[in-house]
């Protein structure tokens, strides 16, 4: 069993990124266990405060995150880049220097939007801040939903059809990327 934090850049309670965030975990593979990582309560990651006097919600944070083997990212995309929200955690987890919870972890990027780009310009703009935090990521299936009202119910469940079909196809890939990363991992040590 493989736990994985599932972080959504979107802040809002009902958001059409965590109704496909949560999917994601229903439909994946019993090999993974999903823990949901809230980021709306950290405060601005400010450098002056590390490492002798970090707020205690980066403490939590930090510590539930790195006691985790995975990542799934899931975002929406403002003004064609990731939520400020989800950059700060991303902020908070990279910090102090030469202490951040996300180096080494597998993770994936699935980005959600209402219009017609799936928010490709966010998943991409995240895979450049992974790049740099040394964080191996799924590199296919790409995960873009676009139009994502077209897909959701008015309970905020995935309906059944092609885009359910994909969730699942993505989190069973998902699953095998963390698994291959475990015991490549193990075989180095």
């Amino acid at each position: 069993m493989r736990n994985v934090a599932l972080i959504v850049g979107s802040l809002r309670k009902e958001s059409f990124t965590r109704s496909i965030a949560r999917a994601i975990a229903e439909l994946a593979p019993a090999a993974l266990r999903f823990h949901p990582v809230e980021i709306g309560n950290l405060p601005l990651y400010n450098q002056d405060l590390d490492p002798d006097h970090p707020p205690r919600p980066w403490v939590e944070f930090r510590d539930r995150v790195r006691g985790l083997d995975a990542v799934l990212f899931a975002t929406p995309e403002y003004n064609r880049s990731i939520p400020g929200a989800l950059k700060n955690a991303i902020d908070v987890g990279s910090r102090p220097y030469g202490k951040s919870v996300w180096s080494g972890k597998p993770c994936a990027i699935i980005s959600v939007s209402p219009g017609a780009v799936g928010a490709f310009g966010a998943n991409h703009h995240l895979r450049q801040c992974l790049v740099f935090l040394d964080m191996p990521c799924m590199q296919q299936p790409e995960a873009y939903i676009a139009k994502v009202t077209d897909v959701l119910d008015e309970q905020g469940r995935v309906k059944p059809g092609r885009t359910r079909d994909f969730l699942e196809t993505f989190a069973t890939a998902f699953a095998d990327w963390v698994e291959h990363l475990a015991h490549t991992h193990a075989s180095a040590a």
